[in-house]
């Protein structure tokens, strides 16, 4: 969901920011994808919501709008530049790769003229732990590229014996939809804690009182 936001951003920045329709079609489309989804609007909503509340998109519709439309706030949330999002959007929507993978794959979105750029910047991304390096595969070149911990993607490699929990864990956090079990048990969690600040705060004020 995030990776498609800033893909579209960068590829067709004259039709962003995107309309639910328009973004649905784009995490849907069958190329560039890995897993390939098919999210209904309601799923399409609760990813926004949640990437909402955490400061990484907002409602960008202005006030002559018709459709309500959205947009990505992760180069403003995380100070990220043109070319470090758009790596960032490849690992969100193709999963671990490459450097050369990576490379060849970004041309859309940002021209990297040599592959020691990207190397470099790969490395400065990985030092704020915004992706993580897995070492390469028995007859690979190259080690592999992937979100860290901080878009929600598991601390293993995403070796071929599990490549969709992997794609699964790495969609979740970058705004793709949980069922609806998940998101009903994600606002009762909330409301919860809400309560548990407010008490907190009773009883803080209660003992002021007091003393």
């Amino acid at each position: 969901m995030l990776g498609a936001l800033i893909e579209k951003q960068r590829t067709t920045p004259d039709a962003y920011p995107l309309s639910l329709n328009a973004l649905r079609l784009a995490t849907n489309q069958t190329t560039g994808r890995d897993p390939v989804v098919a999210f209904d609007d309601a799923m399409i909503r609760d990813a926004i919501a949640r990437l909402v509340r955490r400061g990484w998109a907002r409602l960008a519709s202005g006030p002559g709008s018709r459709a309500t439309k959205y947009r990505h706030l992760l180069d403003d949330s995380l100070t990220l530049n043109g070319a470090e999002l758009s790596v960032l959007a490849l690992l969100m929507l193709r999963g671990a790769q490459t450097p050369g993978e990576l490379r060849q794959r970004t041309e859309r979105l940002h021209h990297f003229a040599t592959l020691e750029q990207l190397d470099a910047l790969l490395d400065a991304l990985a030092a704020r732990e915004l992706i993580v390096r897995f070492d390469r595969r028995p007859g690979q070149k190259e080690a592999r590229w992937h979100l860290g911990a901080v878009f929600g993607a598991p601390n293993l490699a995403p070796d071929t014996e599990a490549p969709q929990v992997v794609n699964a864990h790495e969609e979740d956090l970058a705004g793709a939809p949980r069922s609806a079990g998940s998101a009903d048990l994600e606002l009762r969690i909330a409301a919860l804690e809400r309560d548990l600040g407010a008490l907190r705060e009773l009883v803080v004020r209660l003992r002021g009182e007091r003393d």
